[in-house]
């Protein structure tokens, strides 16, 4: 992986994983992923997986993987997590990553675990919502939050937290951009420039192929710019 991106010339954000409470998985470790960004320098920057669950365990993780680890955010996923983002019983991790600097990454809208099974294997799609982040944005305003994919079926929803909240970012990952829906890629490139992010989800879908499909839009210099890299190197402290 790292040479596939060395001679893409792409910078990948490595994301750890930690359901460990609802899906009985152990987590991937957090210094492994640390060690990678170590091994392949200017190459990866890694977001630590968290267990929200864990409480105050998961709070001081998280403060290791920053602080010690050298690593950039965190990676949470509501749905295999099955938490609320902005059930108060979660606000002590969140004030942590604020007051750390850490970003957080969320995945919104549908997701692939369990889709097409009958009863989806009990995931439950409205941990998903990115209406939870809303309230989260509100009231820690110096946290920055990414919102991972398009986040269909509510992308209207996470544009209107976007647009309302700055401190909500938009991650492209997950859907080559022909089968975005339309009005979020029209706000991604158009009104919300700032704040949007590429992402590819490889390996699901390789960083060539997206690349590919994106340069098929058409769009301005100075919006690619913004998409694929500016953007990412502000929220991020890229050098």
């Amino acid at each position: 992986m790292a040479e596939r991106y060395r001679g893409l010339g792409l910078i990948g954000v490595l994301l750890g994983a930690d359901a460990e409470t609802t899906t009985g998985v152990p987590p991937y470790p957090n210094d492994t992923l640390a060690e990678i960004c170590r091994a392949h320098p200017g190459r990866f920057v890694g977001f630590a997986g968290i267990d929200p669950w864990k409480g105050e365990l998961a709070v001081r993780e998280l403060e290791r993987s920053i602080r010690e680890l050298g690593l950039r955010g965190a990676k949470f996923h509501p749905g295999r997590q099955r938490f609320d983002p902005s059930d108060p019983r979660f606000r002590p991790l969140w004030e942590a990553a604020s007051s750390l600097g850490a970003v957080v990454l969320f995945h919104t809208g549908m997701m692939a675990a369990g889709a097409g099974t009958p009863g989806g294997r009990g995931e439950r799609l409205e941990y998903t919502r990115p209406i939870h982040l809303d309230a989260l944005a509100a009231e820690l305003p110096n946290l920055q939050i990414i919102a991972a994919h398009p986040s269909w079926p509510w992308h209207e929803e996470m544009l209107a937290v976007a647009r309302h909240k700055g401190n909500v970012h938009l991650d492209l990952s997950g859907y080559l951009p022909r089968y975005i829906p339309e009005s979020f890629l029209k706000m991604a490139t158009g009104l919300l420039q700032d704040q949007a992010l590429f992402g590819s989800d490889y390996p699901f879908i390789m960083p060539e192929r997206w690349l590919a499909d994106f340069d098929g839009l058409g769009l301005k210099d100075s919006v690619r710019e913004k998409v694929l890299l500016g953007n990412a190197r502000r929220l991020l402290g890229l050098a």
